[in-house]
């Protein structure tokens, strides 16, 4: 009996979830987050340090799920990190063992259990804006560091002169 229970089953199926509790922190910490799947359909939205489940298949056959985690607070540089999903290696080895081809092929791949999210642990150092300053008109001038202007914005900068 048992061994026909395993058979009707894949191999992520028995040792996996559908979903993956990730664990998100920041510093400073009570930062905004916000993750967005790959539809573009906002998931969550709370304050760091928290946790978080996600899905981990779309419900499609083969429908890994990938997400967008955006990390923000005032007066530091946003930021954004990318959630992959990919096969666990129990989905790949025990399904030759246990769960064959009905494993391989129908029950995993619908299920969501054979996908891993990664990283599943984030922990991120917002990048400090050096200088803000606000003429009271509208206008606002940031001074940050090169590294944390996006680079599709780099060839606007203008050159002030040294000081």
């Amino acid at each position: 009996m048992t061994l026909a229970m395993l058979g009707l089953t894949g191999c992520a199926s028995i040792v996996g979830d559908s979903n993956q509790t990730l664990s998100i922190a920041s510093t400073p910490s009570q930062a905004d987050i916000s993750i967005i799947d790959e539809k573009g359909k906002n998931v969550f939205e709370g304050k760091t340090p928290t946790t978080v489940t996600l899905d981990k298949s779309d419900g499609s056959y083969w429908g890994g799920k990938d997400y967008t985690l955006s990390i923000e607070k005032t007066g530091y540089a946003p930021k954004s990190i990318s959630l992959h999903s990919s096969p666990i290696g129990l989905y790949i080895a025990g399904n030759l063992v246990f769960g064959g081809l009905i494993g391989w092929f129908i029950v995993d791949p619908f299920s969501g259990s054979m996908y891993t999210l990664s990283p599943d642990q984030i922990d991120v150092t917002l990048g400090e804006s050096v200088s803000e300053l606000n003429d009271g008109g509208g206008s606002q001038l940031n001074v940050v560091l090169l590294e944390d202007v996006p680079t599709d914005l780099r060839g606007q900068m203008q050159y002030l002169g040294q000081i």
